[in-house]
């Protein structure tokens, strides 16, 4: 497809620049993935002048790696890219519980293509060419499920599927459980749920709790682990702690069970 994909011109500014320059919130991780580089390029360097941290890839197939792979808060997919399609890439994360917001950007512009979309997995869909605003609002508009919930007292609230989490209060709530946690429990559930859908080592998880200098045995952090997985995965739950065999962590819903510890 030619440009025209995107409608920028000399004169476009970005909300932050007509406001004065705001940062993006907690620097959040987009991951595009589009085979035009008429497109890809100019969007990229805006969404940066935005403050967001911006992974590019041109190919299905490394796309659909990289989302697997790396943390990030929003996929804005094409739906046509050679290997795998942005459709295909949608609903293999969805089969695997990933629950990144997803943004179709394609010429695709019927009904019923709009509905396979949605169906597949999609949060938003728009049609190119587009305005570069209405892109912008739309981003921000699914971005603002990736910031913490404040609660009625103002305290943060991290979520991750239907577990939450006030560390203030060192509480945790699943379904209908209130499930009092200890200090360091507390600390690594936190670690944890900010850390969802990443594959983090035994030594991260170490150094981030008990600091570099002398962090305890690594059977410690798996009594740890052990102890949470009890209190916040009841009978008949998902589970959400996943050992990795000799690499670490993974914290999340996805279809695969794995082991204790």
């Amino acid at each position: 497809m030619g440009f025209g994909i995107l409608k920028i011109n000399e004169d476009f500014r970005t909300e932050s620049e007509i406001m004065g320059w705001i940062p993006a919130p907690l620097a959040m991780h987009i991951l595009v993935v589009d085979d035009e580089d008429e497109l890809t390029s100019p969007l990229a360097q805006v969404l940066r002048r935005e403050g967001y941290q911006v992974e590019v890839s041109q190919d299905g197939g490394q796309g659909f790696a990289l989302a697997q792979s790396q943390a990030y808060q929003l996929l804005i997919l094409d739906w046509m890219l050679p290997g795998v399609s942005g459709l295909e890439i949608c609903q293999g994360l969805r089969n695997q519980g990933k629950s990144t917001p997803v943004l179709f950007l394609t010429a695709k512009d019927t009904l019923d293509d709009r509905v396979q979309g949605l169906d597949a997995g999609a949060d938003d869909y728009l049609v190119k060419p587009f305005e570069m605003r209405e892109l912008l609002a739309r981003v921000r508009a699914l971005l603002r499920r990736s910031l913490p919930v404040l609660t009625e007292s103002g305290s943060s609230l991290l979520q991750v599927s239907e577990l939450s989490l006030e560390e203030q209060h060192q509480l945790a709530r699943r379904h209908n459980r209130t499930i009092p946690l200890s200090d360091k429990e507390t600390q690594l559930l936190a670690y944890l749920m900010r850390h969802s859908e990443q594959l983090l080592s035994h030594i991260q998880i170490l150094n981030a709790l008990w600091g570099e200098t002398n962090p305890p045995h690594s059977n410690v952090l798996a009594a740890q682990i052990r102890l949470l997985r009890r209190k916040i995965e009841g009978p008949g739950e998902v589970p959400l702690i996943h050992t990795v065999y000799g690499k670490g962590y993974w914290f999340g819903v996805r279809p695969l069970e794995s082991g204790s510890p």
